[in-house]
């Protein structure tokens, strides 16, 4: 799978509408038949940065997520919203879900 890590710093004036003003791109993200999930936190250290953690299955599904009209959309849209260009890490691993983080398992 594709596994992306991106960090947003968002405008101070942008951060508490961030959900809303991101949720097109985001329903369509994950309307997308090849992602996997694309989910998105709010850093508790900083209020103004999102983290966004999404997978695809593969390449293919990737690809077709940035030649994306939703994609496309969020390009001109976002970025106004934004304070800094987002940082991002892009890799690819074995898998197609998440793992059980053993050294915290919860017994039953």
């Amino acid at each position: 799978m594709i596994f992306i890590t991106a960090k947003f710093q968002v405008r101070p004036e942008s951060a508490e509408k961030w959900p809303e003003i991101s949720r097109a791109f985001t329903e369509a993200t994950r309307a997308e038949p090849g992602c996997l999930w694309f989910d998105w936190s709010r850093s508790l250290d900083d209020p103004d940065e999102y983290v966004l953690v999404e997978a695809f299955a593969d390449g293919a599904a990737g690809a077709a997520h940035v030649g994306s009209q939703h994609f496309a959309d969020a390009q001109r849209d976002l970025p106004p919203h934004l304070a800094a260009t987002p940082k991002i890490i892009n890799t690819t691993i074995d898998g197609s879900d998440w793992s059980e983080l053993g050294e915290m398992a919860v017994e039953g």
